[in-house]
């Protein structure tokens, strides 16, 4: 039996509408053949007496739909309280406004704390587990997360895992695990590379040459870092495009040439990177970047940009053939000085060759054959 069609019923810890990464691209591009619901991030309210939801549609993808749910602050801390309350309201959905939408779904977690309320009990056809992220080490993590991903580890049907390291450490706990990094939109950051259109409006003011950086800003930013670039030369302008998370404003290095221009939509951030001269990719080295695989990686290159990176342990086993990659601050700052002085041609191209051979299309398709081969088997 083929999954064509079976709905899917996702569970995030990041919002849909938060910055568009891994969950968006991939459950965005299911829903052409899959309705989903996706469970967002829950919000807390210090008004709210009770637990509620609301359903919002997608206009951009008619077959997602969002379920937003919103607890009182001042219970949160009771771990019971919060898995009934998400289980009854998933419920009260399915039974209310979406009877007869989701019946014998998917279930699709990228948030293993939300395992519990919800795997297993919803009469599901499988369950997926597309981890990532090591979660569990970053900053204000719930302790509960470690045992709750160990346990959504051993019910998934099917697990997918976004960074090489992370498949080595997650395969141990369960035997149908597989790596799939991220993907690119190759056609949306191609964009980019068209110097007929305008950069975006707000670069216009910041003079040449500009380094650039797009996504979170969190702990997992070498803050350090950027202060050297800035005074490096004081004509670098080091421009940093993304939501703060999970650190204060006053963590961030103030310099004159250092430019925080705060979120911006992912359709917009081609015509950011169309203005830089460089792409940074300035990652700590520490507990949460341990992990990581950046979406933005394959972004950047699509760009036909030359991008500089620290030396995280993905980036290096996957990438260091197009990127450049610095082992300390003072090698970061010259690798940017080179790229910016001479930048690779040959290395530049390789780039854009290898992000159109990683497609998010390509990856969707991989992930879309394990699941059909899964459900295949149990009939």
């Amino acid at each position: 039996m083929s999954t064509s069609s079976c709905p899917i019923i996702a569970h995030s810890h990041l919002g849909w509408e938060f910055v568009w990464q891994r969950p968006q691209q991939i459950l965005s591009r299911l829903s052409r053949r899959h309705p989903v619901l996706f469970v967002d991030a829950l919000r807390l309210d210090p008004q709210a007496r009770e637990a509620s939801f609301r359903l919002e549609r997608v206009p951009e993808f008619p077959c997602v739909t969002l379920l937003k749910m919103t607890f009182p602050s001042a219970r949160f801390s009771d771990g019971a309280y919060v898995d009934a309350t998400r289980e009854k309201l998933l419920r009260v959905a399915l039974q209310g406004p979406l009877w007869g939408q989701f019946e014998r779904p998917i279930q699709w977690f990228y948030d293993p704390m939300a395992a519990f309320a919800f795997a297993g009990k919803f009469d599901e056809r499988a369950i997926v587990y597309d981890c990532m992220d090591e979660l569990s080490a970053f900053k204000y993590a719930q302790p509960e997360l470690v045992r709750r991903e160990r346990e959504l580890l051993a019910d998934a049907d099917l697990v997918f895992v976004g960074g090489r390291r992370l498949w080595a450490a997650k395969r141990r706990f369960n035997p149908n695990c597989h790596f799939f990094g991220c993907g690119v939109d190759v056609e949306h950051f191609g964009t980019a590379r068209d110097h007929k259109k305008l950069e975006a409006h707000d670069l216009a003011l910041i003079p040449h040459p500009r380094l650039g950086y797009f996504g979170v800003i969190d702990e997992r930013l070498d803050l350090e870092l950027l202060e050297k670039l800035a005074d490096f030369d004081p004509g670098w302008h080091i421009v940093m495009i993304g939501p703060l998370a999970k650190i204060a404003d006053s963590d961030l290095p103030r310099r004159p040439n250092i430019h925080y221009l705060g979120a911006r939509d992912y359709a917009r951030l081609p015509d950011y990177v169309r203005g830089f001269d460089v792409c940074l990719m300035p990652f700590a080295r520490n507990e949460a970047t341990e992990h990581i695989n950046p979406t933005k990686a394959l972004e950047y290159l699509a760009t036909a940009t030359p991008v500089v990176s620290t030396d995280v342990p993905d980036v290096v086993a996957g990438f260091r053939d197009v990127i450049g990659i610095a082992a300390s601050q003072e090698e970061f700052v010259q690798k940017c000085h080179a790229a910016l002085q001479n930048p690779d041609a040959e290395v530049i191209a390789r780039g854009l060759g290898m992000a159109q051979a990683n497609t998010w299309e390509s990856v969707v398709a991989q992930l879309e054959a394990h699941l059909d081969s899964l459900v295949s088997s149990r009939h």
